[in-house]
C-alpha cells in the first residue's frame, strides 16, 4: 500500500473549501493541505481547515455503541443497541403514537445522511417531527427569502465579490466565521469595491470598511426602512425593475414614508447623515451585493429582518445579476444541504410543503407508504412538548443542543425527561452524556457523500480512512434501525444510491449525479433540464413565485432590553479559531492555544465602572442562568453591550440566552438578552459551570 492524497471538502463552515487529506501507507491521516485549483478557496485554508486532522483523530472517539446503566456507559454490540432502540420506539409508537417521537439531524452530516434522516422520520416513524440546527441559525432566511423571492438560499456566487461595486456586510463577521470568504472581501475591497459594514460590534471588516454603521443591537429594520425612505424620496429606486418584476411597491413606499433617517437616529444610534450616504451609495451603484449572517436572523424579528433586506435589494434592482443579490452566509458545512434535504418539520426535500396534498401524494407514491399530513415539531417544540409530557423519544446525531441551544438548563431538563435519547457522535459531547444509547458515528473522512455549501454548490466528499472502531455513517445505521423496525424504506447499498433517490424527488437536484459533480468540481443548484450545468446566479429573468413580493415590515424591539436589575445587553459571537460547540476544534492544541477558555468581551468604560481589569475573573448572570469566565477589555463592543462566544462548555453563553422566539420560524433570540456582570472575589478562579451542573 502506498501513501495517497484524497480530495474532499472542509468539514467546518459553509464556504466549502477544497482540502486534500494525506494518507500514509498504513492508512493513517498524516496531514491536510488545500486544493490548489479549487473554485472557491483557490489554494487557501483557514486555521480551522488546516487543523482538520485533529478534529477526527482517534483519541476520545466513540468506537462502539454504549448503553447507559444507571450513571455508567457500558459497551454493547450494534445489534443490542439497535434492538434496544427499536423495542423502545415501538412501545412508544404503540402507546402514544408518532407525535411522541422525532429526529434531529445534522448540518455537519452529508446530504445522504440528512435525506435518510427525514425519510426515516416520515416513512418509518410516520411523523414530520424532524429538524436540525438551521432552526437556530438560518430558519428566518428560508422563510423570509421564500416569501419575498420564492427561494430561501444565497442568490449569487462567492466569486461575485470580484464583480461588484459595493459590498454590504450586515450582521455577519466573515473574517471570524467564514475566514477564506472574509479574506476575499478584503481582496475585493483592495481591488476597488466599496465596503459597508453594519454591525453593533467593531469587527475586523468594520475596522477597514469605507463606512461602518454601528447600529444598536436589534435595530436592523429601523435602519433599513430609513434607507428605503431616502432611496424612494430621491427617486433612486429602479422603477423599471420594480414595474416588471415586483409587486407591492406602493404599500412599501407608504410604510416607510415617515421613517426618515432623523426619526431613527436615537433608536439605531446611527447618524442621519451616514444613513443617507450609505443609502445613496447602495442604490446608485451599478451592482451591489448584500452578505448577512446571524446578526440578522437570531432575533424575534428574524424573518422580518430578512424580508427588509429583500425589500432593499429589490427596490434597487440589485438581484438577478452577477455582483448583486441577497447572500446569507451559512455557519456549518452542510446547513444549506440539510435544509435542501427537507430536515425541517414543514417541508420535504426541495422545500416541498408537507401541508400540500399533491406533495404528500408524490412522496407517498414514491416511497410506497402513507406519510403524516400535519407539520411536525421544531427542535425547540420537541423540548417544550417533552416538558409537557407529550414527547418521549428523540434520535439525534451530529448536534449538541446542550451547548448550542438557548437556555441550557431548560434543554438539559427536557433531555433528561425523555424515555429514550439516542445520540450518534464522534466524541462524548455534553448532549451525548445525557443519552440512553450512544452510537459511534463515522467522520466526514470515513464515508462518501456530498455537502452543499452556502452558494448552493453540491460537492463530493470521498472516503479516505476506514471508519474508526465500529463507527457507521448515519444513513447506514438509520437503515439498520429501520430494518429492526420492520421497514425496508432505507434499504440502500451505497451513498450514491441514496443520492440518486433524493435527486429524483428534488427538482433543484434532478440533473445531478456523482459523476457530473466530480467532473464539474461541484454543481450549484438548481440543476435540471432548464439548467443542466447548474445555476450561478438565481432569479436572472423571473422568480419562482412569478413577481417578487415587496412586503412592509415594522421595527420590533428586542424581547429583553437592559434594565436596572440586568443593566447590560449580551450578544453572542463566534471566534476565528473555534467552531460550533467546540467538539472538533478544541481537539487541536494549535487552536486551543489561541483561545483556551471562554471569555467575555466588555468595553473598558463598563469594566472600569465594575472594577474589572483585563483577564479579571467575572460572573455573568441572566434571568435564566449563570456563568463564570474572564474579561477581555475591548473597544470592539460599545458601552452597554457585552459579548460571549458559545464554543466553550466551561462557560456556555447559552446558560444565559433568551428562548423568546420569532413567531414565524420559532427562531430564539440568541443575539440579545439582558445580563448583569460583576467581578469575582480576589483570588477566586472562574468555575467550570458545566462540571458544577453535572455534579448537581
Amino acid at each position: 500500500m502506498t501513501s495517497s492524497i484524497v480530495k474532499t471538502v472542509c468539514p467546518f463552515c459553509g464556504v466549502g473549501c477544497g482540502i486534500c487529506l494525506k494518507i500514509d501507507k498504513q492508512g493513517n491521516l498524516t496531514g491536510v493541505e488545500p486544493q490548489a485549483n479549487h473554485p472557491i478557496s483557490h489554494g487557501k485554508l483557514c486555521e480551522k481547515g488546516w487543523s482538520t486532522a485533529y478534529a477526527i483523530r482517534p483519541d476520545n472517539r466513540i468506537t462502539q455503541p454504549l448503553k447507559r446503566i444507571k450513571d455508567q456507559f457500558v459497551p454493547i454490540s450494534w445489534d443490542e443497541a439497535l434492538t434496544t432502540i427499536s423495542e423502545t420506539v415501538s412501545d412508544i409508537l404503540n402507546e402514544t403514537g408518532a407525535k411522541a417521537v422525532g429526529v434531529i439531524s445534522s448540518a455537519r452530516a452529508t446530504n445522504e445522511d440528512n435525506y435518510a434522516a427525514q425519510k426515516f422520520a416520515r416513512a418509518v416513524l410516520k411523523t414530520n417531527n424532524i429538524d436540525h440546527c438551521a432552526r437556530i441559525c438560518h430558519s428566518p432566511t428560508v422563510a423570509g427569502l421564500k416569501q419575498a423571492l420564492g427561494s430561501g438560499a444565497m442568490t449569487n456566487s462567492t466569486k461575485d465579490l470580484f464583480e461588484t461595486d459595493v459590498i454590504v456586510v450586515i450582521g455577519a463577521d466573515p473574517t471570524e466565521n467564514h475566514s477564506v470568504l472574509g479574506g476575499q472581501v478584503f481582496e475585493a475591497q483592495r481591488r476597488g469595491a466599496k465596503l459597508i459594514v453594519i454591525d453593533p460590534r467593531v469587527t475586523r471588516l468594520a475596522k477597514v470598511a469605507d463606512w461602518h454603521l454601528q447600529l444598536k443591537l436589534g435595530t436592523n429594520i429601523a435602519l433599513i426602512n430609513a434607507m428605503l425612505q431616502v432611496i424612494i424620496e430621491h427617486q433612486w429606486h429602479d422603477k423599471d425593475f420594480i414595474e416588471q418584476r415586483c409587486e407591492g411597491f406602493d404599500e412599501l413606499a407608504r410604510n416607510v414614508a415617515t421613517v426618515t433617517p432623523e426619526s431613527v437616529e436615537e433608536c439605531t444610534g446611527v447618524s442621519a447623515e451616514l444613513i443617507r450616504i450609505v443609502a445613496q451609495l447602495y442604490s446608485q451603484a451599478k451592482s451591489a451585493m448584500i452578505l448577512y449572517g446571524m446578526g440578522i436572523t437570531q432575533f424575534v424579528s428574524g424573518t422580518q429582518n430578512v424580508i427588509a433586506l429583500a425589500d432593499l435589494a429589490l427596490v434597487c434592482g440589485h438581484i438577478g445579476r452577477p455582483g448583486t443579490g441577497i447572500n446569507p452566509l451559512r455557519g456549518q458545512n452542510n446547513v444549506q444541504g440539510a435544509c435542501d434535504m427537507g430536515c425541517l418539520p414543514n417541508v420535504y426535500p426541495g422545500y416541498q410543503a408537507v401541508d400540500d396534498p399533491a406533495v404528500r401524494q408524490k412522496f407517498s407514491q414514491a416511497w410506497g407508504e402513507n406519510v403524516a399530513d400535519q407539520p411536525g415539531l421544531t427542535s425547540l417544540g420537541m423540548t417544550k412538548a417533552t416538558l409537557a409530557g407529550d414527547f418521549r423519544a428523540l434520535i439525534l446525531f451530529g448536534e449538541d443542543p446542550v451547548v448550542t441551544d438557548p437556555d441550557q438548563n431548560h434543554v438539559k431538563e427536557a433531555l433528561k425527561a425523555l424515555d429514550l435519547l439516542v445520540v450518534a457522535e464522534l466524541t462524548m459531547t455534553e448532549t451525548a452524556k445525557l443519552a440512553d444509547i450512544v452510537l459511534p458515528a463515522a467522520s466526514f473522512a470515513e464515508k462518501d457523500g456530498t455537502f452543499t455549501n452556502c452558494e448552493r454548490r453540491v460537492q463530493q466528499i470521498s472516503q479516505a480512512l476506514a471508519p474508526f472502531g465500529s463507527a457507521m455513517g448515519d444513513w447506514q445505521w438509520l437503515s439498520a434501525l429501520a430494518a429492526k423496525l420492520g421497514s425496508q424504506q432505507l434499504n440502500w447499498m451505497s451513498s450514491e444510491q441514496v443520492f440518486e433517490e433524493m435527486a429524483s424527488l428534488t427538482p433543484s437536484y434532478q440533473g445531478m449525479s456523482y459523476d457530473e459533480i466530480s467532473r464539474s468540481h461541484g454543481i450549484q443548484w438548481p440543476c435540471n433540464n432548464d439548467a443542466p450545468q447548474g445555476t450561478q446566479v438565481l432569479h436572472r429573468d423571473t422568480f419562482p413565485i412569478g413577481k417578487a413580493k415587496l412586503t412592509p415590515v415594522h421595527y420590533v424591539e428586542i424581547d429583553e432590553p437592559a434594565d436596572e436589575q440586568f443593566p447590560l445587553l449580551l450578544t453572542t459571537n463566534r471566534l476565528h479559531f473555534h467552531y460550533g460547540c467546540g467538539s472538533m476544534t478544541r481537539k487541536s492544541p494549535l487552536l486551543e492555544r489561541e483561545t483556551p477558555a471562554g471569555i467575555l468581551f466588555i468595553n473598558p468604560k463598563d469594566a472600569q465602572a465594575l472594577n474589572i481589569q483585563l483577564h479579571s475573573p467575572v460572573a455573568v448572570r441572566s434571568r435564566r442562568g449563570y456563568v463564570e469566565t474572564r474579561a477581555m477589555l475591548t473597544n470592539d463592543v460599545p458601552p452597554g453591550l457585552v459579548s460571549m462566544p458559545y464554543h466553550f462548555k466551561e462557560a456556555p453563553s447559552n446558560q444565559l440566552t433568551n428562548t423568546a422566539q420569532d413567531p414565524i420560524t420559532k427562531m430564539p433570540e440568541l443575539k440579545a438578552c439582558a445580563v448583569q456582570v460583576y467581578r469575582l472575589p480576589e483570588g477566586q478562579e472562574p468555575q467550570d459551570i458545566q462540571h458544577l451542573l453535572e455534579e448537581e
